[in-house]
């Protein structure tokens, strides 16, 4: 095992962690807008990157979830946080966002929540989304994104992404992501941005795309 990988899972392990502890203060500031965003959800959703389960208090219990979470060392969190709120049915899968373990056509609705940031083709990510998802279907979002063009914020983020990717396990800070969700093909894209109390990654946007 070469150097590189240990310092990699190393920082696997450690986002993990930090994920983990700081999931409660974040859901605390957006609490408001996940259970508006994410109160009709029924059928089989598929939520790319669940991460440690932050999303987990703000579901249905009787939906069909699934998820696909590329990083291993997030995966205890997230099983003891569904025990701990009576989710016995989830099906965790190991993978990546652009290309998802599941077949065409076959979800109600598919949730992203601070994951298109760091997917490493952002453009195939969402060709994924449509894919999986049935017609009619929705994608639903929330994500931080980059600060106006020209802005001081702008600069900032654009000045710290090579370190802001090691740290924040692929982060990017200045993704235009709205741009890339209103090309990908979707019938129907709504968004509105908001800020957030955050430095580097205050500007956020939240909606819903329609296939």
């Amino acid at each position: 095992m070469t150097d590189n990988h240990i310092c990699s899972n190393c920082g696997k392990r450690i986002f993990a962690w930090i994920m983990a502890k700081g999931s409660n203060a974040y859901n605390q500031v957006v609490e408001h807008r996940k259970r508006s965003l994410f109160s009709n959800l029924q059928g089989h959703v598929l939520e790319i990157g669940p991460g440690t389960g932050a999303n987990l208090p703000f579901f249905p219990q009787n939906i069909n979830w699934v998820g696909i979470e590329p990083n291993p060392y997030m995966h205890s969190y997230l099983q003891q946080s569904a025990k701990k709120l009576g989710f016995n049915n989830i099906d965790l899968r190991s993978g990546i966002a652009e290309s998802i373990n599941a077949e065409d056509n076959s979800m109600d609705a598919v949730i992203s929540t601070l994951v298109l940031c760091s997917v490493t083709n952002l453009a195939n990510t969402l060709e994924e989304v449509l894919r999986i998802l049935k017609p009619g279907g929705h994608f639903l979002f929330l994500e931080h994104v980059a600060a106006p063009q020209g802005t001081l914020l702008r600069s900032i983020q654009s000045g710290v992404r090579p370190l802001w990717k090691i740290i924040g396990d692929g982060c990017h800070p200045d993704r235009e992501i709205w741009t890339a969700l209103e090309n990908a093909g979707f019938t129907k894209v709504n968004y509105e941005h908001f800020r957030a109390p955050y430095p580097i990654v205050s500007p956020h946007i939240i909606g819903m795309a329609i296939k």
